[in-house]
């Protein structure tokens, strides 16, 4: 685990810097995601609900788009895919305790799972190891933020 800014950033995972969500491949050639500490951060820390509508279970979700909404007592909003896939299952745990993605945003409090269309070509897009989480840092800084 990395500390940049005072943000907790696992070294394992790939990310979706713009956005301030991860996805790490699962078995079953699946990929699970997230938001990062830097998006439970902007959000204000206390979350009122993070929702995946069940409608949306077995669609294509497109890199960037929205699979899940997120409301805070600061914020509502998209949480979007960090790669082009299916979106297969949701998280049932955050549906009853949002928090969980505040206090384990890496473990417990993930989103989605997906079968990505292009893993190969989709995480090229993504920042991932040592190279990754400087890029990261570099946005927070230009961005001015921090988790401290």
């Amino acid at each position: 685990m990395s500390n940049v800014r005072g943000c907790n950033l696992p070294d394992d995972l790939y990310y979706f810097i713009d956005k301030h969500v991860w996805v790490k491949p699962i078995d079953g050639g699946m990929v699970r995601m997230g938001m990062t500490s830097v998006a439970v951060k902007l959000s204000g820390g206390k979350l009122i609900a993070v929702t995946v509508k069940a409608k949306n279970i077995g669609q294509e979700i497109k890199q960037g788009k929205s699979v899940a909404t997120l409301e805070s007592s600061k914020f509502v909003g998209p949480v979007p895919a960090p790669v082009t896939g299916t979106l297969v299952r949701a998280n049932d745990k955050i549906a009853t305790d949002p928090n969980i993605a505040v206090s384990d945003p890496y473990g417990e409090g993930w989103i989605a799972e997906l079968t990505p269309a292009n893993w190969e070509g989709d995480k090229g897009s993504l920042a991932f190891g040592p190279e990754g989480l400087e890029k990261y840092k570099s946005k927070l800084e230009t961005d001015g933020i921090s988790c401290e």
